[in-house]
């Protein structure tokens, strides 16, 4: 049987990436793996994952919660350093 520990190791992003898509989709932290692992395969796939967490982040700070926008902020971290920023443009991004 797989484990999400095995699933988060074959997704492409870690335990705390994985934990901030669960959050920002209200998935259980299986699916947000292979959500993960979809939105990487897709061509501009990373730059949704960078969105989604910055958006966790920001709420998180609207709300107080100052530590867990502190853990997001290094869970951003490590995924720009594995995958790169997204470029910055103006308006809505669409995938």
């Amino acid at each position: 049987m797989i484990s999400l520990t095995d699933c988060i190791a074959l997704c492409g992003l870690d335990e705390a990436e994985v934990r901030a898509l669960a959050e920002h989709e209200h998935l259980p932290e299986i699916a947000a793996a292979a959500l993960g692992a979809y939105l990487l395969h897709l061509p501009r796939g990373a730059e949704k994952v960078q969105q989604m967490i910055e958006e966790d982040i920001r709420d998180a700070l609207d709300r107080g919660d100052r530590a867990h926008a502190r853990d997001l902020f290094m869970a951003l971290r490590h995924f720009l350093k594995e995958h790169g920023p997204a470029p910055r443009t103006r308006g809505p991004q669409a995938l």
